[in-house]
């Protein structure tokens, strides 16, 4: 004997798939459904004292108005014309409203969701018209004039109730639409202005890292003149002068290679615009400005101190400076910071906390400390010129920390 197996749940969802993606099938399911209680109704209405109409018309009608149903999706505006027509056919064969007519407010509810504004407007007229019609050619005889207009209302109700459903739904989606435009038109703005964003902040690094190569080729140049000088009359200090210049070579082609990519067009030099780099020594000075300006901040040094490439040397400046003002902006009143520089066997790490009430994250990828770094986009864009890592995001406590690894080997 064979297990019965039953339906399990990726069935379920592929039948769902196949009926979302062809909607006719659905329609026409329910238009059979409907066609065979409408039969069994005029079925049992046909001969009836006070019934109306006679079976072959209410079968023809049944058939119809099913049908209408079944390609209310392919064809809107045509399906509401056919229903309409025989409606009208109803009232002239006096042919009394059957199971099949529930077709007509199927109808007047796809074309206020889906079909034209004129079939939308048409379907509304219909509706309101169908109630009042049917009950003026098929009245209560035992009822007063103002029942029967109760009742006309009443059957009117249904039509309308249909309509409103209809163009609610037309109007959710056009809504829902608007905001799944206006959200791909602000994502591409977003990625539009990170783009700009990330093309200053490489050119302001190719600037400033211009002016570190340039010192460092201007203290090699000095250094060999020196030694050519010397070379004659005092060997050693030549030699330590052929040192000094090894080693700043091998520094300035180190930040030469890491300058690779970063494209400088249309800019100009300005006055004082090349002025000495800060370095990790100048962070003490920095903290100082920020206490006198009312920051408390906590510097400490852990390891053992030592010279460090001008590159890793300025961007752990950079990144100290603007963590500190993105707390004095957004930390609060009473906020404090504390800032940890270490000395590693292979890199520098730096580590920038904040006990404040936060800033939301996108506060740092919007603006920077001054308008230009553009917040953590900046500070990866300087951490990724030197090979190092960036990790940022609020505290568990409250406030903000920044972390940072900046690696001391180059490569030659």
């Amino acid at each position: 004997m064979h297990a019965v197996r039953f339906p399990t749940l990726g069935h379920v969802q592929r039948l769902y798939d196949f009926l979302r993606r062809h909607p006719t099938w659905v329609d026409g399911f329910w238009a059979v459904v409907l066609f065979g209680l409408s039969c069994v109704s005029v079925t049992n209405l046909d001969g009836a004292p006070n019934y109306h109409g006679s079976l072959p018309v209410a079968l023809t009608v049944s058939v119809v108005l099913c049908t209408v149903v079944a390609l209310r999706r392919r064809m809107p505006e045509k399906m509401l014309l056919v229903a309409a027509a025989v409606g009208l056919a109803q009232v002239v064969l006096d042919q009394q409203a059957i199971i099949a007519d529930f077709a007509m407010l199927v109808i007047i509810y796809t074309v206020a969701a889906d079909g034209a504004a004129w079939a939308s407007r048409v379907g509304l007229v219909a509706g309101l018209v169908a109630g009042t019609l049917a009950q003026m050619r098929w009245p209560e005889e035992r009822t007063s004039v103002l029942g029967n207009i109760a009742i006309a209302v009443f059957k009117t109700v249904p039509f309308a109730l249909a309509w409103v459903l209809g163009d609610s739904l037309r109007t959710r989606r056009a809504y829902l639409a608007q905001l799944e435009e206006r959200a791909a038109r602000l994502e591409k703005e977003r990625e539009a202005q990170s783009k700009v964003a990330v093309a200053a902040e490489r050119a302001r690094i190719a600037r400033e890292l211009h002016d570190v190569v340039a010192h460092n080729v201007s203290v090699m140049v000095v250094q060999a003149d020196g030694a050519a000088y010397v070379l004659d009359t005092a060997p050693d200090q030549a030699k330590k002068a052929l040192e000094t210049i090894s080693g700043t070579g091998r520094q300035a082609l180190a930040e030469m290679r890491r300058l690779l990519g970063v494209l400088r067009t249309g800019e100009h030099k300005e006055a004082g615009e090349y002025v000495p780099q800060p370095d990790v020594e100048q962070i003490d000075e920095l903290v100082e400005q920020c206490r006198s300006a009312g920051l408390p901040v906590d510097f400490k040094v852990e390891g053992t101190p030592r010279p460090l490439p001008s590159g890793v040397e300025l961007t752990a400046y950079r990144i100290v400076q603007e963590a500190l003002t993105n707390t004095r902006k957004h930390g609060g009143p009473n906020a404090g910071a504390s800032v940890r520089l270490v000395y590693f066997d292979d890199g520098l790490g730096l580590l920038v906390e904040d006990d404040g009430k936060g800033a939301p994250h996108e506060l740092y990828e919007e603006g920077g400390a001054d308008g230009q770094g553009h917040g953590l986009i900046g500070m990866r864009e300087r951490v990724g010129m030197v090979g190092g890592t960036l990790d940022a995001g609020p505290r568990p406590g409250g406030g903000f920390r920044i972390s940072v690894l900046l690696p001391l080997k180059q490569a030659h």
